[in-house]
């Protein structure tokens, strides 16, 4: 028989992140199967760009079958190719870096700032004012990454980016609805400040398609191209001819039924993060060793609520605190490694990188789904209470 504390079973398994589906998500799905509209041709295809490029503020968005995918595209789309350089965050998942090697171009992974965890801005205006001193070559495109639900500083990059000609792409896979709240871009939805931002709806992000992405631009041209390479650049009428290499990246009608319904869910999703992260900010005033990334002209989307352990406040570490809430049915992730630390980049060209490890070696995410409950929350807090405090 289970044991129970304040009416929560506490045999239950609290995951990291999981999808919550309602709405209208069986409707539409069945709409697809009584209608045979299953693949990558289908009403709601065109209706899931449609309606996200809308809620986001965008001119244009090109569904697609993953983030991964969107970035390979937004890339091709502007050009880049081989024997270029590409700064991106350190800080990240491999996914943001791959496609820049997918291209034949060179990741130069930039260092993260405190505040944010995000790429630092200074290093990367820096960096282009230094090529240009020195008449080196610019980077094809600077690819930042809104790390967990929180907006980048990306007013200085994006400056630095227009005076040096070098274009931004945002990586916003896991920022869908956070927003800029002061400064040159306040009321402004992560995404859509670059030439493209690209979005991810994988199975544990705010909202899902099982699997998929999505490029938004307001640049009609780069939106027609990438459209045209997303379905295997097949040329207008019957014949099946190409003017160049393709991509089976369009996402299908059953994934885009399903993010339609995700998409008007979308508000109460946001709503049940941020009281999930304004629950966990209040708890960890109580746990000062434990501190959350909140820069005062952001509001985040709290895809996932991360934070980090002061090792001067505590002997407890990271992984310890991760493995004894394991045994208690709670499931933490450390935060990504940093591009530098891995075998597959750990040659990359780099600037800084020390802040990244501290941060990679501190910080970890805590249960952060739209349909955690207060009470297993509070489960959540109390065990972090008893781990770190004894």
């Amino acid at each position: 028989m289970s044991s129970s504390e304040d009416g929560v079973d506490v045999t239950e398994r609290i995951p990291l992140a999981e999808p919550s589906i309602g709405g209208n998500a069986a409707t539409y799905l069945q709409e697809c199967l009584e209608t045979n509209f299953v693949s990558s041709v289908g009403p709601f295809v065109t209706r899931f760009e449609r309606e996200f490029a809308a809620v986001v503020g965008a001119r244009f968005a090109v569904a697609c079958a993953s983030g991964t995918a969107a970035i390979h595209l937004a890339l091709l789309a502007l050009d880049v190719g081989m024997g270029d350089d590409v700064l991106v965050s350190t800080l990240t998942f491999v996914a943001s870096v791959n496609p820049i090697a997918y291209v034949g171009a060179a990741p130069v992974v930039v260092d993260s700032e405190t505040a944010t965890y995000n790429l630092d801005p200074a290093l990367v205006v820096n960096e282009l004012e230094r090529r240009a001193r020195l008449g080196l070559r610019q980077p094809a495109a600077i690819e930042v990454v809104h790390l967990v639900g929180h907006p980048a500083d990306i007013a200085p990059i994006i400056e630095a980016g227009s005076r040096h000609g070098v274009p931004v792409i945002e990586d916003a896979s896991e920022a869908l609805g956070a927003t800029w709240t002061a400064g040159p871009y306040a009321g402004r939805h992560v995404g859509t400040l670059g030439r493209a931002g690209v979005f991810s709806f994988n199975g544990n992000k705010l909202i899902t398609t099982g699997g998929g992405g999505m490029l938004i631009t307001d640049d009609e041209a780069l939106a027609r191209r990438a459209r045209h390479l997303s379905t295997q650049a097949r040329l207008p009428g019957l014949a099946y001819d190409h003017d160049d290499v393709g991509y089976n990246y369009r996402l299908t009608n059953i994934a885009a039924a399903l993010g339609v319904a995700q998409l008007e869910e979308l508000p109460r999703l946001l709503d049940a993060r941020r009281a999930m992260a304004a629950r966990y900010d209040d708890a960890l005033s109580g746990l000062p060793m434990l501190a959350a990334p909140k820069a005062p002209w952001a509001d985040p989307s709290y895809w996932l609520y991360t934070c980090r352990l002061d090792p001067s406040r505590t002997a407890v570490t990271r992984d310890a605190l991760i493995a004894g809430l394991a045994r208690l049915g709670i499931e933490a992730r450390p935060i990504w490694t940093p591009i530098h630390e891995t075998r597959l980049y750990a040659d990359a060209a780099r600037l800084g990188g020390e802040v990244a490890s501290a941060i990679a070696a501190t910080a970890c995410s805590l249960p952060s789904s739209a349909s955690l409950t207060p009470a297993l929350q509070e489960r959540v807090i109390n065990r972090l209470g008893e781990l770190l405090l004894g």
